[in-house]
Formats: C-alpha cells, structure tokens, sequence
C-alpha cells in the first residue's frame, strides 16, 4: 500500500461516485476512517460513534457522496492519529445507513458491509484519508465442493452457537440461513468470539471456499476450547456443591444430635476424651482445653481451624506419660553390649554402671553421653545397642550440616506449614518419654543468620533444664529428664565449651589389630556372608588374610572399610559359587588376596635399615589411627639459616625453633662451639610432604635429630618417640599414646621413647600391646639423648670451647689456589 501526502482542496479530489463495487478489480478512490477494536466483514450491520476529527471529516465526505466509505482495523487500538503504516491494508467497503449528529460533535452511525478491497494507495488529504481500493472477485470454484464444505461449517457453527451462552441460538441460525458461500462464511466470522488478528486474518482471505476452509478449522479449536471450559466449570461446580452440601449436612447433624442429646459423640467430645486421657501436666492440659474451644466457636472451613486442629494433633501425638518398660538386668545388657560390639570395655562399664544406678535410685536425672572418636569405630550402632541393652525404643537424629535453630526448637504457628523442631518429632516416633535419643555428628553443625543450634541445644542436654524444654511450636513445657541422650563426634574442638560441659565425653580409640581380626572373624564375615548368601562351606578366611587385608588394603581406625573389603571378596565368591556350582569353596589366604582384591592400596611404613646420623623415628596420630613419622635433619655450609620443609603447621615449626634453642643452649654438652651456628645452615624435613603435619609432639624428635646431626652420632633405628620439648629440655605430655604405640608396632619397633607424664595412660592400653613394647618415660631431653643415641656425647669443657672459638675460620679458596686434576 503506497501512502502519499497530498494537500489539495476538496475540487481536486477525484472521488467516483457512479459505479457499482461488484465490478471486477476495479479501482476506486473512497474516504478511509480507521476503525479500532472490532474488523467489519461484509453483510454485517455495525453501529458506532465516531469521534475523532480524522474520521468525522471522512464520514462527512462520505455523506455528501454515494454514503460509501473504506473501513480498516487499525493495528494497535491505544494509537489516537495513526498513519497509514498503522493500519491494515485490507479492509471492508461499507454503505452508511444512518448517522446522527450528537449534540458533543461527535457522529453516531450505522454502517452495512458491502464488500472486502484492499487499498494499494492511502492519500492524506484535508485532514482525512482518502484510499485507493481495489476490490477483486474470485470464483467460488466447483459447486458440489462448496455444498459440502458449507454443510460442515453450519454444522460446526451449530454446535459453537450452543456452547457459547453470549449468542442467540434462534437468531444464528437464522442469521446463516443462506446459498451464498462467501455471505455465509463472513457472517459466521462476524458472530465468532475471535482476537482482532485473528479475524483480520479471515477478513483478509479473499477465497470464499479458503475461508471457509479455514473457518472449519476455527471453529474445530474453538469448540474445543469450550467443552474444556465447561468440563471444568462443572467439576468446580461440583465440588462447591459438594462443600456446601457437606457443610449442611454437618450442622444439620450437629442440631440432630443436639436435639437428640448425643452430643459426646462428637468430634469435639472425643477430642476432648483424648486430651483428659492423655495424661498432660495441668498448664499443657489448661492450654489444650482453651485451644479446643476456640475451634469449636470457629467455622469448619476457616484456615485458622485447621491451624488449630494440627496444633491439638500435636499436642495429643507427643508422649506424656508413657514409657517404655526397663530391662534392668545387668547381666543381660551386659551379653546384649558383648553380643553386638567387640572390646570398648570403658564405654561398656559406663552404661552397665548408668543401669546399676537406675535399680538404685527410683526415679534419676537422665544422663548425657557423648562418644568421641574416629569414623567406623561403632558410635552409632553402640547408640542403638544401649536402647536395646535398656529395653528402650531408640530414635536417631543427625546433626550433620544443620544450620538453622527451629530444626531444634520448631517454627512458631504464626509461619505458614509450622511444624515443631526434631526434638519433638522424634519423641512423637519413639512413642515413648524415656527412649534412648541419639544426636549424631554433634560436631558438625553450623551456624548462620537463621541461628545457632549449637546453642539450642544447651538446654536439651542440660539435666537441670529439659525437665521443661519449649518447643516454639508446642509453646508448653516438655519433660526430658528420662531421655537418655547419647551424642556421637569424630572431633571436640568444633564443639562449643558450654556444649562440651553438659555431656560426659568417653572417648572411642581405633581398634587394635589384633582387635580388628577378632571383630572380622566374630562379625564382619558372617555379615557379609549372609548379605551375598554364601555359606561357611563356600568360603573361609584365614587369620594370615585378614591381617593382610588390614595393612595393605585399609588404614583406618574402625572397621568400616574392612567391612567393605571383606564384603568384595564375598561378593566374587559368590560369582564362582552360581558359576561352579553350589559346593564350590574358596579359601582366603594371605597368598591370594591379591587375586581378589588387587594390588595392595597401601604399605605400612617400617623402619629404616640401619642406624643414621640426622635420621629419626617419630610416632604422629591422625583421624585414621597412629602412624611413624620419620624426621631427617641435614647440615649444610652456610651462616646459620634454618630450613624446614614437609607441610608443617605453625605448631610444629615453633617445635623446631625451641629444638633449635634447646640445643644451642646445651652446644657445650654436644662437644660443639657455642656459636657453631654461625657457620652452618641446618635443614629440617619430615618426609611425604604432600601430607600436611602439625601438633607439638614431634619436639623431642626433631631436637634427637639436631643433636645426632651436629655431634655426628648415629640414632638407633629400633626406637621411637614422641613428646613435646620446652626450651630448658623438659619432655610434656602428648596425646593419641594408643594409636602411637600401635602404629610403632605395626613398622616393627618395640622400643619407645614417652614423656614420665603419660605413665598415667598406660592403663588404657591393651594387655597385648603393653607386654610387647618397652617403654621409657622421661622428663627431660637429657634421657632422651642417652636412650637415642648410640654413643655418648663428646662433652666440650669451657676452655677448649674458648680456644675453638677464638681460632679464627680458614679463608675461602679462590678458583685460582683449587689444585687442578
């Protein structure tokens, strides 16, 4: 469409007046009002108001002529002067019927649709559009095609008209009542409930059997979209009938029972009988009974009765009176600890003396246990054992990454969904107010803007204050007295001190190896060999294997990986056994581990093959257990630099550093100068630096390492030591003395060096472990020296080491005084 500008008076106009539009292509020159929010069709009678000045001026044009006037949609109905990009090129020739001046200036008219043309020119002229058209005829096509293709766009259209409730069934019907292919399918377009593009888009198809094609399609959707409409209009009908019809059946019931007297039937009367029954204290039963007549007064279908409602469920949900039945036989819970767990003596006279006190005292303080130790040793499983040594049921929640203090203590019901905190729904599981509880990874929560339950949980665990713990949620007291809490951590120093205080820490060591091989013998085995549905006559483990499976495919303080390396042997022989056949049997041995398993995952680190300078044997502790940690200290040319490398922590290099002084203080014992360090650089290093090493205990070894280096005196290679040194010599105690002793054992070394302090410790050791080490304990480096080394220091006395010191050093050669080979 060619828009151009024109300002000529009306006598230039050229405006045809004296033909018929049904001429074939004709061009026309017609007054354009642009119409907004609605698309004329032919055969359509629309009344509307015309206000703006635009298309006053063009209707006014159009009366003084043949009352015929071009009408198209514009684009976007909020454009107040659109131009001719705005409207749609294609539009409708329309006879003005009728038209009435208002009283405002604007005009209010009746137009009829006479025919579809599209403008290929739009001229602005005096202040209104004047449009080329040119409106085109096109032929039907074959008339028994068009019959059928009109027969099936009334029939759609039928059934459109009975959906839609906006329009008249009789007056549609009537209204497409017609021969006329093309009248029929613009009047049906006129009546359809379309978006404007969507009928631009038929108006703009100038092929009467197209567009009724493309109608039929139309109508397909729409038809489609109305029965959906109307299937879930009447669902929803139906459940607002039958909401309203329960609401009245209930109140009618409520006044028949009234009337009737039998009103303890109730909801409300048998909530009332659970609440009496349920054996509250009288402030939680005061509440209860407050809380169920606010429901009462409230309307069944309100929010707030439903809030109401699950409170008072809670509140009957949560035990307060019943408990479970004790079993106070101390020989019984002392086969149960037996049957379940191996050695952990201490922790097992713990709760055999916790049982004692409970026959004793009628009715004690709950107690709070925390077990400490490495991953796999049985502090989880030893949890479930008390509660059934006890008799108890046995709840479980783990505190591994909670950040947030309403997991302790609950939401209060003012927040949408609100629920009380862990403690409360775990004491709903257990059913019971005296279970064992078990709070597990105590040591890895975390703390955040949402709070702190670290410190929510001071008063769970505080004897003399969950006697009446408050749940946010509840808003009552509740009794914790009888619970038996029982904590598991790996580590102490991530658990807050006032937390540390309220619980009684019995620290779990690693197990032994001997210790291993009873509890892979007695009960990992047999585990594994039920979980693969093997038998004793399929597969048997040596002694020698086991051990083998210990030191070279796992390094761990418990059990679990062995476990689970014993759980793949099995499950290879059970591969062999449905492969050979129900007799087939394998025997472990140390010789063919490796078959099944691979090659080793790790070596245990032994001791060095002779005796060395600078060269010694330390014992580290880790996570995992015990481990040696040899120290190497080399001497170099130099002016006095120390050099320490292996990863070591900020500790242990103030270790080294009071090494250093310690023995710079006693250079005279040593045979050496006192400013021998002048001269010299000394290296320090602690080898598998990849591994990060810290902690004080390894004070002793490195200054044993200085000294041999500096007096050139070997260190015996079958002893070990560990103990943390001060700058005047003294030997402090350390800690881990199990799991150091046992790693010395496992590299071969029986001999080891212990600060006198640690004496105190030898209680904890095993019997086995105790009988095949000699041990020495010592309060100052002094001794150490003399059990270490394997010579005696050549003692300098004052005088000579005045005279070394005076003598000055030997000039530097040059390159020229080098003697040349």
């Amino acid at each position: 469409m060619r828009y151009i500008s024109s300002n000529k008076g009306r006598s230039e106009r050229n405006i045809v007046t004296s033909k018929e539009v049904r001429e074939k292509n004709e061009l026309r020159k017609l007054p354009m009002m642009p119409i907004r929010d609605m698309v004329i069709f032919p055969y359509m009678m629309t009344p509307f108001v015309v206000g703006r000045e635009t298309s006053v001026r063009a209707l006014e044009e159009a009366l003084t002529g043949d009352r015929k006037i071009f009408l198209a949609t514009q684009h976007d109905a909020r454009v107040d002067e659109p131009r001719a990009e705005d409207i749609y090129s294609v539009g409708t020739v329309g006879n003005i019927v009728q038209s009435v001046k208002m009283p405002d200036g604007n005009i209010k008219g009746l137009v009829e649709g006479l025919e579809r043309a599209k403008a290929v020119e739009l001229n602005d002229s005096d202040g209104f559009f004047v449009a080329t058209v040119r409106m085109p005829k096109t032929d039907p096509g074959p008339l028994s095609g068009i019959e059928q293709l009109t027969q099936r766009v009334t029939s759609l259209f039928e059934q459109y008209v009975k959906l839609q409730q906006s329009l008249n069934y009789e007056t549609m019907i009537a209204a497409v009542r017609t021969d006329e292919p093309g009248k029929l399918a613009d009047t049906i377009a006129a009546n359809l409930q379309l978006e404007i593009p969507e009928k631009q888009q038929l108006l703009e198809i100038f092929d009467p059997a197209e567009r009724l094609l493309r109608l039929a399609d139309v109508l397909d959707i729409e038809i489609e979209k109305l029965n959906m409409e109307r299937s879930i209009q009447s669902r929803v009908k139906r459940q607002m009938e039958r909401a309203q019809k329960e609401y009245y059946l209930n109140e009618k019931i409520k006044a028949i029972q009234k009337e009737l007297g039998r009103s303890e039937k109730s909801e409300f009367d048998e909530l009332k009988k659970k609440i009496e029954s349920a054996g509250m204290p009288k402030p939680v039963f005061d509440k209860a009974i407050q809380e169920l007549r606010k429901l009462e007064a409230m309307p069944p279908m309100s929010a707030e009765s439903t809030v109401s409602r699950n409170y008072l469920d809670w509140l009957l949900a949560v035990p307060w009176k019943k408990k479970s039945k004790e079993t106070r036989s101390i020989e019984k819970a002392e086969k149960v600890l037996n049957e379940d767990h191996y050695g952990l003596e201490k922790i097992k006279e713990r709760i055999l003396e916790f049982l004692a006190v409970r026959q004793l005292v009628k009715n004690p303080k709950g107690s709070i246990l925390c077990f400490v130790g490495p991953p796999g040793v049985g502090k989880t499983s030893l949890g479930m054992s008390i509660a059934k040594a006890t008799g108890r049921k046995f709840v479980r929640m783990s505190l591994g990454g909670v950040r947030d203090e309403a997991e302790i203590r609950g939401h209060r019901r003012t927040y949408i969904g609100a629920l009380p905190g862990q403690i409360i729904q775990s004491m709903k599981k257990a059913g019971t107010k005296n279970p064992v509880f078990m709070l597990d990874e105590v040591d890895k929560m975390a703390s955040d803007f949402r709070g702190d339950p670290a410190s929510a949980l001071l008063e769970v665990l505080d004897p003399e204050q969950n006697s009446s713990f408050q749940d946010h949620y509840l808003d009552v007291e509740y009794d914790l007295s009888e619970v038996l809490f029982v904590a598991t951590a790996n580590v102490l120093h991530t658990i807050p001190a006032p937390l540390q205080d309220r619980m009684e820490i019995l620290r779990l060591h690693g197990y032994t190896e001997a210790e291993k091989v009873e509890i892979a013998k007695q009960y990992l085995i047999k585990k594994q060999r039920e979980n693969t549905g093997l038998t004793e006559k399929n597969i048997v483990f040596t002694d020698d294997a086991i051990i083998t499976i210990i030191r070279s495919y796992t390094r761990e303080a418990g059990v679990r990986n062995l476990e689970r390396e014993i759980g793949n042997i099995c499950r290879k022989v059970a591969r062999r056994v449905v492969k050979s056949g129900a007799k087939h049997k394998e025997e472990i041995t140390a010789d063919n581990v490796a078959d099944f398993l691979g090659v080793a995952k790790f070596r245990d680190s032994q001791v060095h093959e002779k005796s060395e300078v600078g060269l010694v044997t330390g014992l580290a502790w880790t996570e995992v257990g015990g481990s040696i940690l040899p120290t190497e200290v080399q001497i170099l040319d130099g002016k006095g630099k120390l050099t320490l490398t292996g990863q070591l922590g900020d500790v242990m290099q103030e270790s080294a550093q009071a090494a250093l002084s310690y023995v710079r203080s006693r250079a005279l014992h040593l045979g050496l100068t006192r400013d021998f360090y002048r001269n010299v650089d000394i290296h320090i290093h602690v080898p598998e630096g990849a591994i990060p090493k810290d902690g004080p205990s390894a004070g002793i070894t490195m200054a044993t390492a200085l000294a041999s280096a500096l007096a050139k005196i070997p260190v015996r290679r079958d002893i070990a030591m560990t103990g943390e040194i001060t700058l005047r010599g003294k030997v402090l105690a350390i800690g881990g003395l199990k799991e150091k002793l046992l790693a010395a054992h496992r590299a071969g070394i029986f001999e080891a060096i212990l600060p006198k302090d640690n004496e105190k410790d030898m209680a904890e050791l095993p019997d086995n472990l105790r009988n095949a080490m000699k041990l020495h304990f010592v309060d100052s480096m002094d001794e150490v020296l003399q059990l270490a080394l394997e010579g005696p220091l050549p003692e300098l006395h004052e005088e000579a080491a005045q005279v070394l010191a005076s003598v000055p050093p030997p000039p530097a050669i040059t390159p020229e005084q080098r003697p040349h080979q």
